[in-house]
């Protein structure tokens, strides 16, 4: 197991139980103790989890993951998100893409694709698309945040110049009560104006995301009109997010 797989799968275990330890991490994925306290401390130096004698806690903080951590977590449900939610496109389409892992995956789905417009606000995906022929790529600029999204008053101001056939929303968070969240308050913002400038706005957010809230609301979920995750998420969130009025869309 590589070391960005296990940062992964440790990050994953923590979240799911609140703590790991050395020697059941070590056996799991077969490596030395030596080693895993290494990927932890190398974590907790990253404050995303508390270390203790023996292992570590959960950090309850909520502070966001960094892009290269968040990409390589649960990336065959990502990949089959952004497949799904490609389907979605027709062709001729101008769709607004936010930034996020699995808009990454998304974005690579639409790479082959002729006679799309993708309007986005993240240089990653920018540089993904760019020189695609067919595909026709508006970026648009501001303040670049470690997620590699221009946000701020310029993207939004770019923004209020086009029209949306679909906005594809990256969340870190979503529920029937709070609707869209994510961590940073600015992203919130310029993510809202893709919102307000799309017909139809899609969320797309793998299981872990879905029942969860985070510190800035993008948008109500009155805004969304279509929700495509995998399998795994919640039942009873998904029910309650069709109940709303919501398509939901499981891979």
């Amino acid at each position: 197991m590589r070391r960005a797989e296990r940062l992964s799968a440790i990050l994953d275990q923590v979240s799911a139980s609140g703590s790991v330890d050395v020697v059941a991490l070590a056996d799991a994925m077969g490596v030395s103790g030596a080693t895993i306290r290494r990927d932890l401390q190398s974590l907790s130096a990253s404050r995303l989890l508390v270390r203790t004698h023996g292992g570590a806690l959960a950090n309850e903080v909520g502070e966001e993951l960094p892009v290269r951590v968040k990409a390589a977590q649960r990336q065959p449900e990502k990949r089959r998100i952004g497949q799904a939610a490609a389907a979605l496109v027709e062709d001729g389409a101008v769709i607004g893409l936010s930034g996020g892992s699995t808009s990454m995956e998304l974005a690579r789905s639409l790479g082959e694709r002729r006679g799309i417009t993708v309007v986005t606000n993240a240089i990653n995906i920018a540089a993904e698309l760019a020189g695609r022929p067919g595909l026709r790529l508006v970026v648009v600029g501001g303040i670049v945040r470690q997620s590699f999204e221009m946000v701020g008053p310029a993207a939004e101001a770019m923004l209020a110049n086009y029209h949306l056939d679909i906005a594809f929303i990256g969340v870190d968070g979503l529920s029937p009560e709070e609707g869209c969240t994510t961590h940073d308050e600015m992203e919130a913002q310029t993510d809202r104006a893709f919102v307000h400038r799309a017909h139809r706005t899609v969320v797309i957010a793998d299981s872990s995301k879905i029942g969860r809230v985070t510190f800035a609301r993008i948008s109500p979920l009155s805004g969304v009109h279509d929700v495509v995750t995998d399998r795994a998420a919640d039942p009873e969130q998904l029910r309650r997010l069709k109940e709303a009025g919501v398509q939901v869309v499981t891979v």
